[in-house]
């Protein structure tokens, strides 16, 4: 599959569609890889912000494919 398989899709909170309104511009997948390195190594910080950081990266891993 790829390196996020360790991750639960049902601990993700999805936005519904129709709430969602208008959506941003979509990310390269290189952004999306970059913006994932990123807040992972945020997370493995402490302080005030690694858990958020964490809970957001679990849900960006789980909808960009690997860089493998």
């Amino acid at each position: 599959m790829d390196d996020y398989e360790h991750m639960d899709l049902n601990e993700i909170d999805f936005a519904p569609v129709e709430e969602t309104g208008e959506r941003l511009a979509l990310l390269s997948l290189e952004e999306a890889h970059d913006l994932l390195r990123l807040l992972l190594a945020v997370a493995a910080e402490d302080g005030a912000l690694s858990a958020e950081a964490n809970r957001i990266a679990k849900e960006i891993a789980a909808r960009v494919p690997s860089e493998n």
